[in-house]
């Protein structure tokens, strides 16, 4: 596995399926940023009306992934399933089918989002609980403060840079930042 963060900029993507899984992809893409989504949903119970989305109540054809960057398949059939996977890659997007590895390009991490501090965990799709699990730690050990911090450390490093500090300064101003603020001191727990 090859660990990517994917700007979604001018990338169009296609969220195809039934039901709660595919508002799990929605919603997963429209938190990463995605300006450009189609939805072709079935048995969506009402909640894709509200996307900020293309949206189309069928499953695609071939034409409808033409220029699409990614798609997601979540909560079809098997022949559902494959018929959109070979389309999509025909057209050359990258393809992500929920719980069907083998029609898998990438897999969806667990994600913890605190502003722009994207903390992710994977075991490759193969032991998605085991992440679950670990995001939840994570997000209790990252909370909403985090959102703050990372601004404030951006802020900096843009400060740095722009009186012309070396790589390995801005390193060291960072740990320097980090330390003095103390975020990753370990809270003693009672």
């Amino acid at each position: 596995m090859l660990p990517l963060i994917l700007d979604l900029k001018g990338r169009r993507i296609v969220v195809a399926g039934r039901g709660h899984a595919a508002l799990q992809r929605y919603e997963f893409v429209r938190d990463a940023g995605a300006e450009t989504i189609s939805l072709y949903i079935i048995d969506q119970d009402g909640w894709a009306c509200h996307a900020e989305a293309a949206l189309f109540e069928r499953l695609p054809v071939k034409a409808d992934l033409e220029g699409a960057a990614v798609v997601f398949v979540a909560g079809l059939g098997e022949e559902d399933t494959s018929r959109i996977v070979h389309s999509a890659r025909a057209a050359g997007a990258l393809v992500n089918a929920e719980d069907v590895p083998e029609h898998c390009d990438f897999h969806v991490p667990s994600v913890v989002r605190r502003g722009d501090l994207l903390l992710t965990i994977s075991t490759g799709g193969k032991a998605p609980g085991f992440s679950r699990r670990i995001r939840a730690q994570l997000q209790e050990q990252f909370g909403p403060e985090w959102i703050q911090y990372a601004k404030q450390m951006i802020e900096a490093r843009g400060a740095w840079r722009a009186a012309g500090r070396t790589k390995a300064e801005i390193i060291k101003l960072t740990d320097a930042l980090i330390e003095r603020e103390g975020w990753l001191k370990t809270k003693e727990r009672v």
